[in-house]
């Protein structure tokens, strides 16, 4: 006996009702909130960035881009991001690797550490890196002796954003390693596979969509930092200011082509990670439902 004999004939897709239940006028003022609210926070204020940079022309954007001030803060914005990003990466793995694997005393207290970056204000991150190590700070003393330059210097830059950067590789791989457990591990060291070939032939594979994830996320953060660079960096023109802090000299001088056109700057990096986020979401789509269904 056929379904339809047994069950009544089959409904077509538009009879089926919405699993909720609500009504297709409730559906679409949701969704029409939900794009209006889009619009009017996301779309527009990224059209005014890049409208207000291109105000009085291409050449003179362009032009904006030949001021050694802001060459120098896109380099070092740069050079922040390759040091932090890859630091964080190993941190994230690591730390990823002690928190799904093994049991430990304290073990709560890393995960909690590991997400305090999310709960403090960036400002306050920056302000304790200066209690640490300005020139009155805990270690100031032992710095100035050894003419040793952390606060207002390229390494005070670093730490800070490696602070407010650290949880997104890690948090992005410790759901998935402990859904995964340590069977294929152990059955990589059973058949003779030592430590890091097991790294590289068992885990990483399995971990490395969130990895990517991970990585994408920190360093559209490091480059976009406020609060916690601005804190340490001293603004030193040419020296420390990288392009979110030109974005405020610039803005606070009146030059408001300049500012934009850095800011668009920044905002054509964060859209250069959506879509290569995107790409890497359509074309390995199976492979990354995978990776989401795990975490």
């Amino acid at each position: 006996m056929s379904d339809s004999a047994m069950f009544g004939p089959v409904p077509s897709r538009s009879q089926i009702a919405p699993v909720t239940g609500e009504r297709p006028l409730t559906r679409w003022l949701l969704i029409a909130a939900a794009v209006g609210f889009l619009a009017l926070f996301l779309v527009l204020p990224l059209v005014a960035v890049f409208a207000e940079a291109l105000r009085r022309g291409a050449a003179a954007y362009f032009a904006s881009f030949a001021d050694p001030d802001t060459q120098a803060a896109i380099r070092l914005t740069l050079l922040v991001a390759v040091i932090a990003v890859p630091m964080n990466v190993v941190f994230g793995i690591a730390a990823a690797w002690a928190i799904a694997k093994f049991e430990f005393v304290g073990k709560s207290i890393l995960v909690t550490f590991i997400d305090l970056p999310f709960s403090v204000s960036p400002v306050v991150s920056g302000l304790v890196f200066v209690l640490l190590f300005g020139a009155h700070g805990v270690f100031g003393a032992f710095l100035q002796t050894h003419d040793i330059k952390i606060i207002f210097a390229v390494p005070g830059l670093v730490l800070a954003t490696i602070f407010v950067t650290f949880p997104f590789v890690a948090r992005e791989l410790i759901p998935l390693m402990q859904e995964q457990g340590t069977a294929e591990e152990e059955a990589a060291l059973t058949l003779g596979a030592s430590g890091f070939r097991m790294f590289l032939t068992v885990t990483l594979p399995n971990v490395k969509w969130a990895l990517l994830y991970g990585v994408l996320l920190a360093n559209a953060r490091a480059m976009g930092e406020f609060g916690a660079v601005s804190v340490v960096s001293g603004h030193i023109r040419g020296l420390t200011n990288t392009m979110p802090l030109q974005v405020e000299i610039l803005y606070n001088e009146y030059a408001f082509v300049g500012a934009f056109a850095v800011a668009s700057l920044l905002a054509g990096l964060a859209l250069v990670t959506l879509v290569v986020k995107s790409l890497l979401e359509w074309r390995f789509s199976d492979a990354l439902a995978r990776t989401h269904r795990h975490g």
